[in-house]
């Protein structure tokens, strides 16, 4: 049996043997291994020599380790990147990377961008790109036209600084990407842009963004899937930090399906979060709903802090639902929720809505939205709002109003409720609205936000004791809940975050209507066009959502500068096989492991039996 590195071992008591790869009992792991290399690099193995060790549990005389490597499929890889590693750069080794296999980048150094990965792992098998802190610091990766660039599918990208990035620091144009534990800033335009075309479900888990956008049109996050070929996808952000926008929405998202979850989100131009439609795809083809809950959204500014619907471009006809999070407005600001073109239902239900400085404010305006049963569907339970409020829906139930939230210090962005506050035990269990059910929603927020959080060590848990309290935090969460971090944060929190149980969601076909009108006045309080970037496939920008003015219209500009391969190195393969090579971290192939296991399994079985006859 061979013991990968990060697999369980099938050892059941058996010692295992310390096998050197030159000696004779050796050979014939050694002639698989070579095998493999030869088919994947075209080179020979360079790291197949004495210096590595393969850990051998050997089980009983007659079975030949080249039987088990003959039974498995080809091995990954585990490839070095840094100062006196086998491979100086990402770039060299992007072109050589297939499914299941490990890079691991040395940290506290800088690399080069311009960086194109455009192999693809599997679903089973996702391709890892790590940082490796050094120092406690992160590997750098700097600048080109975009820094990086997925064009594969099925890949984790974790433990990375990257900025300067003079067209986009990040952009997607694949499907099943997860970037975690990262941060994104100093990008000249966007900081992680999602093209319309080819874009698949991403996933952004412990990721600050910041100093990223610019003007009107390009925006720190701004992401779109592609329904046409990717029906079904999903964009899921939690326990993410993004302020301090340089220009643009804090996270703009065209996706089919957002899952808005336990984030910090301040410091837009425009909106800190934007909700909107396809543009350039057919509206018939699903409808997009979006899941917002327990996060903060601060408004410095003064502009609208949510946008859901559209912006003159492309609608969604969705639904929009909002619970469990806190809205911290700017004096003067304008309403916290705008709704915007077409429109199915929004459901607002435990939220709290506070402007710094005291006073009232209007929760949502929705001049300029088209309803897609003809009359406006606002429901929602249990929020909170300042006394002298206005805009409040008519439909909403057991709202609690005052003077004060009560939370623990608004000045130093403290937002816990403290034990006395009017949002304890306030909120309600009951956050479905009636007649526009929501798919698959999270019904009850586990974690808590955090401010300024950079490392993947573990969310805070939201316990609750009683009723669940108003807002994106339970009193006494926070500090208390530090001692409470969940030990596997590389988990799925899909199905163990609270979310209904059912796999999977439908996609609405209901055909969608057209684009609809300017309102009466052509602007929303009169506020200045918010022309947005948009992407596609060839990362092209296109300007001017004309959001604000009675033509709307939209003015597109291609951006010649596409992402192109980087030149990469024709360097012999220095990495390690199947997880096989002892000596540091080895991604092994579950697939071999597995099949291993049950070969030794029926061998060890079929001993047994013939030893009782």
């Amino acid at each position: 049996m061979v013991k990968a590195a990060g697999h369980a071992g099938i050892t059941a008591g058996i010692p295992a043997v310390r096998c050197r790869l030159n000696y004779p009992s050796c050979i014939s792991l050694k002639s698989s291994l070579h095998s493999d290399s030869t088919a994947r690099d075209s080179t020979p193995m360079q790291q197949l020599n004495t210096r590595h060790l393969v850990t051998l549990s050997l089980v009983a005389p007659g079975i030949g380790l080249s039987v088990l490597l003959a039974a498995s499929p080809a091995s990954a890889a585990t490839y070095e990147v840094g100062r006196g590693k086998p491979y100086a750069s990402l770039a060299e080794v992007a072109p050589r990377l297939a499914a299941g296999d490990v890079v691991l980048v040395e940290g506290d150094a800088t690399y080069p961008g311009d960086l194109f990965f455009k192999k693809s792992g599997t679903e089973a098998q996702k391709i890892t790109i790590r940082g490796v802190r050094v120092n406690g610091r992160r590997p750098v990766l700097s600048g080109g036209t975009n820094t990086v660039v997925f064009a594969g599918n099925h890949y984790t990208f974790e433990g990375f600084d990257i900025t300067g990035g003079s067209g986009r620091c990040v952009f997607n144009k694949a499907h099943d990407i997860t970037i975690r534990d990262s941060v994104v800033h100093d990008c000249a335009g966007h900081g992680i842009l999602g093209a319309d075309s080819e874009s698949g479900s991403l996933t952004l888990e412990y990721v600050e963004v910041y100093a990223c956008g610019s003007g009107d049109t390009r925006h720190p996050i701004y992401i779109a899937t592609d329904e046409e070929t990717r029906l079904g996808s999903v964009f899921r952000m939690r326990h993410c930090y993004v302020h301090d926008g340089n220009g643009g929405n804090s996270v703009k998202s065209r996706a089919e399906r957002n899952e808005i979850y336990y984030n910090w989100i301040e410091g837009a131009k425009y909106h800190e979060l934007e909700l909107i439609g396809p543009d350039g795809q057919d509206e018939g083809l699903a409808r997009e709903d979006s899941d917002v809950v327990g996060n903060v959204i601060v408004k410095t500014g003064q502009h609208f802090a949510v946008r859901v619907g559209g912006d003159g471009t492309g609608q969604t006809w969705g639904r929009f639902r909002f619970v469990n999070n806190t809205f911290l407005l700017a004096p003067g600001s304008r309403p916290a929720i705008r709704m915007f073109d077409g429109i199915e239902s929004v459901e607002m239900s435990n939220n709290v809505f506070y402007r710094r400085g005291g006073g009232g404010v209007e929760v949502y305006v929705d001049r300029s939205a088209t309803w897609k049963n003809g009359t406006a569907s606002i429901s929602g339970a249990n929020n909170w709002v300042p006394t002298g409020s206005s805009a409040i829906p008519a439909a909403w139930r057991g709202t609690v109003q005052g003077a004060d939230p009560g939370f623990t210090n608004v000045s130093s962005l403290d937002l816990r409720p403290v034990s006395n506050s009017p949002l304890v035990n306030a909120g309600s269990s009951a956050t479905s609205t009636a007649g526009y059910p929501f798919p698959k929603p999270l019904t009850v927020p586990q974690f808590s936000p955090r401010k300024g959080a950079r490392a993947a060590n573990g969310p805070l848990q939201r316990p609750v004791a009683g009723t669940i309290d108003i807002g994106a935090y339970e009193s006494g969460s926070g500090l208390a809940a530090l001692a409470m971090r969940t030990a596997d944060t590389d988990r799925d929190l899909d199905d163990s975050d609270g979310r209904a149980a059912e796999e999977g969601w439908n996609v609405d076909g209901d055909a969608a209507p057209s684009d609809g009108e300017a309102d009466a006045s052509g602007t929303d309080d009169g506020d200045a066009s918010d022309a947005d970037a948009e992407s596609d496939a060839s990362a092209g920008d296109c300007a001017a959502d004309g959001d604000d003015t009675a033509a709307r219209a939209a003015a597109c500009a291609e951006d010649a500068q596409d992402s192109a391969d980087a030149p990469h190195g024709a360097n012999a393969s220095s990495c390690s096989v199947g997880g096989a090579l002892a000596g540091g971290p080895v991604a092994g192939s579950g697939a071999f492991v597995a099949g291993a296991a049950a070969l030794l399994g029926a061998t060890l079985r079929r001993r047994g039996r013939r030893a009782r006859a």
